[in-house]
């Protein structure tokens, strides 16, 4: 039997570093690590607390956190950018969960680290679940491991202005066709123009990685939240009435394109947040994730969240 404890986020305090409660403290604890790399591999995920930092000192502080940012560019999900490669967290109406997910785990280039940063915490609820992708990976039925062994294989269809979902141009934060296409052929991504001005796109991507640092197999992908089945019924239900599901704006097969059963896919969503953590918000809080050894997500809430996201390789 297994009796270690389960994985936790490491949640870091003024007093607990014997710095003083604010963006000043935080710059003295951060620039006495020796290596934040080898940290948060070690950790996983590591939470500041009780900081008060200002949106203004989490810009003085993003260099110490995120050395070069990148752009939220081939994201799927509705962000608003705020900054300097600084993003709203997922736009989602507040009485839905965002299940877990590893950040742009379908694409070819996916950040290592995500930083999160409170604004604004909610009235109620709005944590941050946060799941250890090695328990993720071993609550999963040996059966839906094996059926995702070879990987799987993503479709998108983006508008070119009108339509379901986000446009390409939204997507890439582009209005040069060039500009996509030399993107997406570095990805390796097989890709079309069709004559409605719609871009098809089609990635494999892994189920699992093997983390080199740790050694730990990790589950890596977002075929939950592509597949029809992860909109819920009703959602489902209308998108089908009106479209095939390969024309939706985005969709998922196994990497020989065969279907994924909607079995598969609920439980890999309901295990994965069963395993979650949450981390609960207060404004000036900051958390910084690797995104590989963990994914994330979002519980429902109520009253205002403002919670701001920036990204790294």
């Amino acid at each position: 039997m297994d009796e270690r404890s389960p994985w936790t986020p490491t949640v870091i305090r003024p007093a607990d570093v014997d710095v003083s409660p604010d963006a000043e403290g935080l710059r003295r604890q951060l620039t006495s690590v020796d290596d934040l790399g080898a940290e948060l591999a070690r950790a996983k995920a590591l939470v500041w607390r009780g900081f008060s930092v200002s949106p203004e000192e989490f810009e003085e502080l993003l260099p110490l956190l995120l050395p070069q940012r990148w752009a939220y560019r081939h994201g799927n999900s509705p962000r608003t950018k705020v900054g300097d490669n600084v993003y709203t967290s997922t736009e989602y109406p507040p009485q839905y969960t965002i299940s877990m997910h590893n950040e742009l785990s379908y694409a070819r280039n996916w950040p290592t680290r995500l930083l999160f940063y409170c604004q604004q915490a909610p009235r109620t609820g709005g944590e941050t679940p946060v799941v250890d992708g090695t328990a993720w990976l071993s609550a999963l039925d040996p059966e839906v491991r094996e059926a995702f062994a070879d990987g799987v294989r993503y479709r998108q269809n983006l508008h070119d202005g009108h339509g379901f979902g986000k446009s390409w141009q939204q997507t890439f934060e582009t209005d040069s066709r060039a500009e996509v296409q030399e993107f997406l052929d570095d990805t390796g991504a097989e890709w079309e123009w069709r004559s409605d001005g719609t871009l098809h796109i089609e990635q494999h991507g892994p189920a699992t990685l093997h983390d080199e640092r740790t050694g730990e197999v990790v589950w890596f992908n977002q075929a939950d939240q592509w597949h029809v089945a992860g909109l819920g019924d009703e959602t489902a239900a209308a998108l089908a009435a009106i479209m095939a599901e390969e024309d939706m704006p985005q969709s998922v097969v196994f990497a020989d394109g065969s279907p994924i059963p909607a079995e598969y896919v609920h439980q890999v969503r309901e295990r994965g947040l069963a395993e979650a953590v949450d981390v609960g918000w207060e404004a000036g809080d900051l958390m910084l994730i690797d995104n590989v050894l963990v994914g994330h997500g979002r519980r429902p809430f109520t009253g205002p969240r403002r919670v701001l996201v920036a990204m790294s390789g």
